[in-house]
């Protein structure tokens, strides 16, 4: 088989030009890889920010918002903001409140899980996770409820057994306020005076003496001057033994007079009496009494009152003084002036078209009429019939007496009552109410009766075998 001659075309020198170059490029290092292929330059993708996001949207929002914007609907926008934002407030501060258990110290396991809104079960499951076995209806003391409280997410604020016991204060109207007769202490040593002088004020034969006894004649004593205005006193004895009840007096009280022997020195007692009256921020008139004795000297007692402090106005002080004679009378007329103008100064009101309220003087048992009580009226009008609450004891008023045994129907503000028909004698300074209903009374009496005893509970200490060791090691136990 023959093959054709292949015949070569001569190469001419500019194409051996062009080939040698040809063959220069193709040898250069960057083109080492295939001759089809083109290098590419790496892409580095940014990466957006949250910042640039908020950026944005708020220049987007601005455009939009901006746009054909009126006064109109700048203030429409912002009242709608304004509202929005107080709903918010008010809600947040609903569910704050929400989240407080305003209670008494003693509260049940199933009355705790009312106010959570929990199942009992759940409190009861709780108290047994810290070691407490508790029934529904025991008592919870308050470490027991903070814990529980606190497990399910809310605080807890205790209020005094007193806020709880529903017992309303009346608000009075100003125009219903009448003025009211100042209710005045006598205070001070044993035998400077004071039964005395309150018996000439009276002008009454009952007077037992101090001669280093107690008085007898103890309460109130509502006096009419001749001016036809009246003052009620309070007869404190002046014994060690009722510092507690010359302390209670003076709280009552709306004026106090610290009687002073001139021919004596100003006591401990007196001093005493002086601290209760300015602890309790009352008026002090100064009585110096006795200045009929041959050795009296009431410009003495003036001196140590100045050594104290208390300068009368004599001496160009603030508090007012004057020298009586409580047996024959001298100066006490000036005195109960002194009285009135003080009382004028402190302009008192009370208004006597509501339930009274006031102080327990003292309480005691009547061998014939039962449990008695001297009262006084601080407000409103005491009526026979009338419900009274006082501490843990209640009754209906079956009788009312006045100072001088005298049977009365009605007490009004500042005045003094001995009543009957408590179911018991509460203790000396209690507050009273009138309640509407005696089963109110009652259901009142009945709590706090539980909250004293299990607070009386609470407070004794128990004996463990440990402590019976340590005492019988010591050699003192009992």
């Amino acid at each position: 088989v023959s093959f054709p001659t292949t015949f070569t075309r001569p190469i001419l020198n500019s194409e051996k030009a062009n080939y040698k170059g040809g063959q220069g490029q193709g040898n250069n290092k960057s083109r080492t890889n295939s001759p089809n292929t083109h290098s590419k330059k790496p892409v580095i993708k940014q990466e957006v920010s949250e910042e640039d996001i908020t950026k944005q949207v708020k220049e987007t929002l601005s455009r939009l918002t901006t746009k054909g914007k009126t006064k109109t609907s700048k203030y429409r926008k912002e009242k709608r903001e304004t509202a929005f934002n107080r709903q918010q407030e008010l809600e947040s501060q609903e569910m704050e409140e929400s989240k407080v258990l305003k209670l008494t110290e003693f509260v049940t396991a199933n009355e705790l899980a009312s106010m959570m809104d929990v199942s009992v079960n759940q409190v009861i499951a709780t108290c047994m996770s810290i070691g407490l076995m508790v029934s529904i209806n025991q008592r919870l003391d308050a470490e027991t409820i903070n814990l529980v409280a606190e497990e399910f997410g809310f605080k807890t604020e205790y209020i005094s057994a007193e806020v709880s016991q529903a017992i309303i204060e009346e608000n009075d109207d100003v125009n219903d306020l009448r003025p009211r007769a100042p209710i005045v202490t006598i205070m001070g040593h044993v035998d400077h005076g004071k039964t005395s002088l309150l018996d000439y004020i009276r002008k009454a034969n009952v007077i037992a003496g101090e001669a280093g006894g107690i008085t007898q004649h103890i309460g109130a004593y509502n006096v009419k001057l001749e001016d036809g205005r009246r003052i009620t006193f309070l007869d404190t004895p002046g014994h060690e033994a009722f510092t507690a009840m010359r302390a209670r007096g003076a709280k009552v009280t709306d004026i106090a007079i610290i009687i002073v022997a001139a021919d004596d020195n100003v006591m401990p007692q007196t001093k005493e009496a002086i601290n209760h009256a300015m602890a309790a921020g009352v008026p002090i008139i100064f009585a110096i009494n006795k200045i009929d004795k041959p050795n009296a000297n009431p410009e003495k007692i003036k001196e140590e009152l100045a050594n104290m402090n208390f300068l009368v106005e004599e001496w160009g002080g603030k508090y007012q003084s004057q020298d009586i004679s409580a047996k024959q009378g001298v100066g006490v007329k000036e005195l109960l002036e002194k009285i009135l103008l003080e009382a004028e100064m402190l302009d008192l009101k009370a208004n006597p078209d509501r339930n009274a309220t006031g102080s327990i003087i003292e309480s005691s048992l009547d061998k014939g009429r039962g449990y008695v009580a001297t009262i006084l009226v601080s407000n409103g009008t005491l009526k026979m019939g009338d419900i009274v609450l006082a501490g843990i004891n209640y009754g209906r008023i079956k009788a009312m007496f006045n100072e001088r045994n005298q049977r009365i129907k009605k007490a009004s503000p500042s005045e003094p009552v001995l009543i009957l028909g408590l179911n018991g004698a509460p203790t000396a300074g209690d507050t009273f109410h009138v309640i509407e209903t005696e089963q109110e009374a009652r259901e009142i009496t009945n709590k706090r009766e539980q909250l004293q005893r299990e607070q009386g509970l609470r407070t004794q200490k128990i004996l463990t075998l440990d402590e019976l060791g340590r005492r019988i090691a010591l050699g003192n136990f009992k």
